[in-house]
C-alpha cells in the first residue's frame, strides 16, 4: 500500500529544534514534489515548505524562512524538515504530501491542492 509516514514530532521548549521525517512506502518518492503542511487547532492548514523532486528548488512560508530547512534523500525515499528556533506559534500537527501535479517554485505559496499522497501527521508542541 502506497503511503507516507511522518515521524520526529514531540514536545520541545521554545528555542529548541526538531527534525521531522517523511518516508514513502509502496512507491518511489524521487519523482514527486514533496511539501510539509501544518494545522493548528482552530486554524486552516498552512503550507510550510516544499521541495522539487531533485531537491534543487525549495520554497518556504514567511513563518518558516530562516528557521526551517527542507531537504531530501532520495536513496532513503525520505524528505526532512529541520526546524530550529521553534516558537509556541509553531505548535501544530505537521503532515507531508507528495504530488506529481504541482510544482514547487521558490517564493511562491505552497498550496495543498493536487497532493495525492498524504501522511497521517505528527504532533509538534512547543512549550516551556
Amino acid at each position: 500500500q502506497a503511503q507516507l509516514v511522518e515521524s520526529g514530532g514531540g514536545l520541545v521548549q521554545p528555542g529548541g529544534s526538531l527534525r521531522l521525517s517523511c518516508t514513502a512506502s509502496g512507491f518511489t518518492l524521487n519523482s514527486y514534489v514533496v511539501a510539509w503542511f501544518r494545522q493548528a487547532p482552530g486554524k486552516e492548514r498552512e503550507g510550510v515548505s516544499c521541495i522539487t523532486s531533485s531537491g534543487a528548488i525549495t520554497s518556504y512560508a514567511d513563518s518558516a524562512k530562516g528557521r526551517f530547512i527542507i531537504s531530501r534523500d532520495n536513496t532513503k525515499n525520505t524528505v526532512y524538515l529541520q526546524m530550529n528556533s521553534l516558537e509556541p506559534e509553531d505548535t501544530a500537527v505537521y503532515s507531508c504530501g507528495a504530488t506529481q501535479l504541482r510544482k514547487c517554485i521558490a517564493g511562491f505559496r505552497v498550496e495543498s491542492r493536487g497532493y495525492g499522497y498524504w501522511g497521517q501527521g505528527t504532533q509538534v508542541t512547543v512549550s516551556s
